[in-house]
């Protein structure tokens, strides 16, 4: 890929030196059905969830595709007492990205970030590389050099 096609996210991995798979796709379509394209355990591919507290402050959530938020279990795990799903029209001027193509690396602010729980033993999971049809490939361990995050159970237990 050449470098102004480079996401965000991209560049600053490459920054950082650390590695990545990056994996394509058509077009805008469900968390599932990306993981169904990419041919991956849904468990193992992230979406990424930006929510507001009542306190004012941002945090970013990694579930799997196929889980749902807990939006309760979400705000105990920062210490909040509530915590509820950003608007799709403040994403991009808060982030720089836009619903869909929403990644963790390379946001315009870094913010306290969580990761569900059931990746903390995985070997590589995947979340979006900063533009819709595309996903970044990479271990739990290299993301957390990137970007500093907490594993919690932050899924719908009707999800677990």
């Amino acid at each position: 890929m050449g470098k102004e096609n480079k996401t965000n996210a991209m560049r600053k991995l490459d920054s950082m030196k650390i590695a990545y798979e990056e994996h394509y796709y058509e077009g805008a379509i469900a968390g599932t059905d990306v993981a169904k394209e990419l041919g991956e355990d849904p468990d193992s591919v992230f979406k990424t969830l930006v929510t507001v507290a009542k306190s004012g402050e941002h945090y970013v959530f990694l579930v799997p595709v196929c889980k749902e938020l807990d939006l309760k279990k979400a705000a105990s795990a920062v210490g909040e007492k509530s915590v509820s799903m950003l608007k799709s029209k403040d994403l991009l001027p808060l982030t720089g990205y836009i619903h869909g193509g929403c990644s963790p690396i390379g946001m315009k602010k870094l913010f306290r970030t969580t990761l569900h729980k059931t990746a903390e033993g995985m070997d590589t999971i995947f979340c979006s590389g900063g533009r819709i049809g595309f996903q970044i490939e990479l271990s739990p361990d290299d993301l957390k050099k990137v970007i500093p995050f907490q594993y919690a159970d932050i899924v719908r237990e009707s999800d677990e």
